[in-house]
């Protein structure tokens, strides 16, 4: 059965039962009256049913659209997050966020959600940046806070970080604004609220995105050493008391937004002094380049 065919079959489907018993019996690993090309797609539908969502259709009949969950998160990641995903306060998050779906657009997409917890490890952690929402506009959110994909001019905030970087460090900047490979590197780019609806700034913040975000603050500060807090701007300066600044490095500065770049982001100097502490820890410097 091919992909093609398979969003067919789940466009027929009425019920979340049809949809899980179409597949393989709960807990018994293969199945042997199910095909195996059909079970690999059954495991991709599970890591990311939006991609099986038939066109026209904004989810799959009378099933949840994909809420966000470890799989997929670096292992670290996931145990010190999952009292969090226990907890009722996130199964309140997701059923607001399903209601929001339903009802509008909201960014990022769901498997993106979480994108900063898969692309920086928990024991890769070195820098950690802090956001506010995911930017709003479409086909600009991806789950790094700050950055946009590959091919997305840069907003204005990211426009004033470039020419910081490029003030501070002299890195090259080709005009991109996509900031993976500072992910990659070790850099948490970490919105402290994880979506927002489609224009509208601040729409998902206080529905329990915070208290996630927090705990994953926490842990870092409580689990890590020698780790460099990047706070820009009021919101994420408020997050200064989740540090234990006996064992970590802050710097903090205006946000880089054109409303308050001027007051003293441009000209912080945070990346160069970043990887003056790294380097002096024995770590190797960020490539800032974008």
């Amino acid at each position: 059965m091919d992909l093609q065919a398979l969003k067919s079959k789940l466009a027929t489907a009425t019920t979340a039962n049809t949809l899980k018993t179409f597949f393989i019996v709960p807990n018994a690993g293969l199945n042997p009256k199910v095909n195996l090309e059909t079970q690999i797609l059954a495991v991709k539908f599970q890591q990311d049913p939006a991609e099986f969502i038939p066109t026209g259709m904004s989810q799959l009949p009378n099933q949840t659209p994909t809420p966000p969950f470890p799989a997929g998160m670096d292992p670290g990641w996931a145990a010190q997050l999952q009292p969090e995903f226990n907890d009722p306060y996130f199964a309140a998050l997701k059923q607001f966020l399903v209601h929001e779906r339903e009802n509008h657009t909201v960014h990022p997409k769901g498997r993106d959600i979480l994108k900063a917890f898969e692309l920086t490890p928990f024991q890769a952690v070195r820098v950690v940046i802090l956001g506010q929402d995911p930017y709003h506009g479409p086909g600009q959110a991806h789950g790094l806070c700050f950055s946009v994909p590959a091919g997305t001019p840069p907003p204005p905030s990211l426009q004033n970080m470039i020419k910081e970087i490029a003030r501070d460090t002299g890195a090259s900047m080709t005009g991109g604004g996509n900031l993976s490979h500072w992910a990659q590197q070790g850099v948490l780019l970490l919105n402290t609220t994880l979506t927002v609806r489609a224009g509208a700034p601040g729409s998902h913040q206080g529905h329990g995105w915070e208290r996630f975000t927090d705990a994953a603050i926490h842990a870092l500060s409580e689990g890590r050493d020698g780790l460099v807090f990047l706070l820009w701007g009021k919101s994420a300066q408020g997050k200064q008391a989740l540090i234990d600044a006996e064992r970590h490095y802050i710097l903090k500065a205006p946000h880089p937004s054109p409303l308050s770049a001027h007051r003293g982001f441009i000209g912080c100097g945070h990346f160069s002094s970043t990887n003056e502490i790294l380097v002096a820890q024995g770590g190797s410097p960020i490539d800032w380049s974008i």
